[in-house]
């Protein structure tokens, strides 16, 4: 970096004080044909002036080395036409130059050199000859036009006097500048002199040093002179204004008034003005007295700044932050629970018992007087409806709604704000989203909340502690505010898709419900009722241009879609509209009807395939239920046996628990096996194989033992389990049926692939009752407590035709064994054995 440096010791030493012959002998001197070139950044080298520079720059380093091995250190210096550029091209010079002599060079500790130098002769570039290692350029030299003796001492008093003149209103300005314009005598010196030392830009700098003609540089300074002196004048007016015998108490006063004085005369209504406003808008607010206590304190400050002032902006901000929050502004709530029971069935199909517990909520914040809402979590798979449920929430309260994605939020900042120290400072997007809502009580919907992480910047979920904590959440203090909110009124929604991801402290403040998804029956509906309409008006279509038959979205969901929601549903349906108004607007068709077997030419083929009942042709085989992320589906259980040892294996890939479901049920039946007609002997002599198909599909779940041993039994028993019957449960080595879950999910799979009859723990009851009944109509439920009560409900009473005599190995090894303990020896020698 190079820039100008105010030494005066150091220019004291090289200072001198050229007269006319020199000043002559100066402007004559030839100027070499070629010659480095140093760049200025922020200041413009004159003739006959003595500056100091600090060169820092590579380049420059090397130019300035180079020249003070010469003899005689001449050296080009030109200005940059922008200071901001730190590495500038010969684009970003000037053309207009002064020749310089070096006349003292200094290292500096810190790498930079400190240079002293005096300029020469003007000149103008031609041409940059070369770049590296520093600017060397081609220069033709220019010549000054030397006013008359009259002229030259007319303006050596008119600018001798303004500059006194000036000298005698700034005190700031150091005594060795008045012993030199006393003592100077060459016009172009004074000029030179002046303009060097004179507040201007270098933009102005360059103008004058371009000037060939000496009386009008004379002219031009005169000019800057009288607009400096102005300004020192009307300021030292302005201060005779303000001047009078003040004590300490009334000093804040008439500095303002003085401040006041100035603006007056540019015609600036100045922060006068801007702190009226502020204090106007502060009378409509009603905000705690440590708040109030804030504002006044931060409004006096203001009021002591100028608008060019850095602090400025920066207290403005903050001032009108806190004018902009809805301090103590609620807006007027709408407890009508039967209304929002009204809305959210509008809005959602299904979800009975999520809609059950947000009315409850309602209900209890209404009848409550403190007003401080629940935090709710919503938690389930993507695609069911979270989001829109808190939509929902605020339409029926008539709040305002504000929704913050916290996905991948890692910066506590987000949440709690910046400290008002740094650059760029703002609230949190807790504040920011209050400030947008305008109300002390919206819905404040945090999505994704489990997607928050954490690193170096801090940790937002313990941030958010604070926020979601109706305890604590009425005194939330952002970092940038640096007073207390209160956010006891805001009713905050949270949604997630896992719970295993959320900080347990966090969790523990919130209010879990758990969506788990929609039925294909429910999905149905919903297309019908809210899918279709919406998506069919999204394309200019009419409902008399589109027909989607019914079984044309129970093909879509099971054959194009695997989801728990509605997203990709919509997505299909979307397709399907597209290809509908490409045929209307070909002309191809005035209306379609869209069947199962239109749907490969809109869709492409089914990408899915669910299980359906296939029938059970031998023994070993019994169908469960099994839940996933997308629903339910039957599952189909294989068991084979094999000579061997009594080995027990099992394929399928298969989780922890399925495979201790399945050790559980060996153990069982070898247990039982006396009840069922089992001889104990079988279970050394025959290898148990359970497969489960689909093998490439992750299994696992306490849900599978009352199926597994049932498969397992009909093997060993040769008998084959009841046609169309399906079963989930888990069992106990005391032989109780345990309860599971999803089995909503599960019965209706097991009624879509045609199962008759399904087998449930008894526990289970109270989940059936949840599933309408026109969902599971024609369906019969058994429902059990102990095996025993399942064997006798699944296992046919006889073995299938053709049953395998599974004594046979159990003899074979019988008689085996006699021979060994009774041979004999006959008249040949050879072994023989008595039966």
């Amino acid at each position: 970096m190079d820039e100008n440096m105010n030494d005066s010791e150091f220019l004291s030493s090289e200072m001198k004080i050229m007269n006319d012959s020199e000043e002559r002998e100066m402007f004559n001197e030839d100027i070499p044909e070629t010659l480095g070139i140093l760049p200025l950044k922020n200041t413009v080298l004159y003739p006959g002036v003595v500056i100091p520079i600090t060169v820092g720059r590579q380049k420059s380093i090397q130019l300035v080395q180079a020249a003070n091995k010469t003899s005689d250190k001449i050296i080009g210096v030109i200005a940059q036409r922008n200071v901001e550029i730190e590495e500038p091209e010969p684009k970003d010079l000037y053309r207009f130059g002064v020749m310089a002599k070096i006349l003292r060079l200094l290292r500096m500790p810190d790498g930079t050199i400190t240079v002293l130098i005096q300029g020469r002769s003007r000149f103008e570039v031609q041409e940059f000859e070369q770049t590296e290692p520093y600017f060397v350029a081609r220069l033709a030299k220019l010549l000054e036009e030397f006013p008359s003796k009259r002229d030259t001492h007319t303006l050596l008093h008119s600018l001798k006097r303004e500059a006194q003149e000036i000298i005698d209103l700034s005190p700031s300005i150091p005594p060795e500048a008045q012993a030199i314009l006393k003592n100077v005598k060459s016009l172009s010196f004074l000029i030179y002199f002046i303009a060097t030392n004179l507040n201007l830009e270098v933009n102005d700098k360059q103008v004058l040093l371009e000037m060939n003609s000496l009386a009008d540089k004379g002219q031009k300074v005169l000019e800057y002179l009288g607009q400096e002196l102005a300004i020192l004048e009307l300021s030292e007016e302005i201060n005779s204004k303000v001047r009078l015998d003040l004590d300490r108490q009334q000093k804040e006063y008439f500095l303002r008034q003085q401040i006041k004085a100035i603006h007056e005369e540019l015609g600036d209504s100045g922060p006068e003005g801007e702190v009226d406003r502020l204090r106007h808008r502060a009378l409509e607010k009603d905000w705690p007295m440590k708040v109030q206590e804030v504002f006044e304190k931060e409004v006096n400050k203001l009021s002591r700044l100028t608008p060019h002032m850095p602090d400025y902006a920066i207290v403005l901000n903050y001032v009108e932050w806190l004018l902009d929050l809805p301090w103590g502004n609620y807006k007027e709530e709408n407890f009508d629970i039967k209304g929002a029971k009204d809305i959210l069935d509008n809005d959602h199909y299904g979800l009975e018992k999520v809609k059950d517990r947000i009315l409850e909520y309602l209900a209890v914040l209404k009848l409550k007087a403190d007003k401080k809402a629940p935090i709710l979590c919503f938690y389930g798979p993507p695609g069911v409806g979270k989001t829109s449920l808190g939509k929902s929430i605020a339409r029926s309260l008539e709040r305002e709604f504000i929704r913050i994605s916290l996905g991948g939020v890692r910066d506590e900042a987000e949440i709690r704000g910046h400290r008002r120290t740094y650059i760029g400072a703002m609230p949190g997007r807790i504040i920011q989203g209050l400030k947008k809502a305008k109300t002390g009580n919206p819905v404040f919907m945090l999505d994704e909340i489990d997607k928050v992480g954490s690193d170096h910047r801090g940790d937002p979920s313990s941030a958010l502690l604070e926020v979601l904590d109706p305890e604590q959440n009425d005194t939330f203090q952002d970092h940038f505010l640096e007073v207390e909110y209160d956010l006891s009124r805001v009713m905050f929604v949270c949604t997630a898709n896992t719970l295993g991801t959320i900080h347990p402290a966090l969790l523990d403040r919130m209010e879990i419900i758990e969506i788990n998804g929609y039925s294909q029956e429910e999905k149905i509906e919903i297309a019908e009722r809210h899918l279709i309409p919406r998506i069919r008006k999204e394309h200019g279509l009419k409902a008399s241009q589109m027909r989607l038959q019914k079984r044309s979205l129970k093909r879509i969901i099971e054959g194009y879609t695997r989801e728990s929601g509605v997203r990709n549903l919509a997505q299909k349906i979307s397709g399907i509209c597209r290809s509908v108004a490409k045929q209307i607007v070909m002309g191809e068709a005035e209306s379609v009807s869209v069947s199962p077997d239109t749907l490969e030419e809109m869709l492409g083929l089914p990408r899915f395939e669910n299980e359906v009942y296939q029938k059970i042709d031998g023994p070993g085989v019994a169908i469960g239920l099994a839940w996933t992320s997308v629903g339910g589906d039957i599952l189909f259980i294989e068991t084979s046996l094999s000579h061997g040892s009594g080995r027990l294996v099992m394929t399928g890939q298969l989780g922890d628990v399925m495979k201790e479901s399945a050790t559980l049920a060996y153990s069982y039946l070898k247990t039982k096996a006396h009840l069922y007609g089992i001889k104990n002997e079988l279970f050394k002599h025959w290898d148990v194989h359970i497969h489960f198909p689909a093998g490439a599909v992750p299994k696992d779940g306490p849900s599978a033992g009352i199926a597994i041993l049932s498969a397992m039994t009909s093997a060993f028993t040769q008998r084959k389990l009841v046609q169309k019957l399906a079963m989930t449960g888990e069992i106990t080595l005391r032989g109780k049926v345990l309860p599971v879950g999803g089995i909503k999910s599960k019965v209706l799979a097991a009624k879509r692939a045609g199962i008759k009859t399904v087998v449930l723990c008894k526990s289970n009851k109270k989940d059936i009752h949840e599933i309408k009944d026109e969902y599971i109509e024609g369906l019969k439920v058994i429902y059990v407590d102990r095996m025993e009560e399942v064997l006798e409900h699944v296992l046919e009473k006889s073995k299938v035709p053709g049953a395998l005599d599974l004594m046979a190995p159990v003899k074979e090894a019988e008689e085996r064994e006699k021979k060994r303990l009774n041979p004999r020896i006959d008249n040949t020698g050879a072994g023989t054995y008595v039966h």
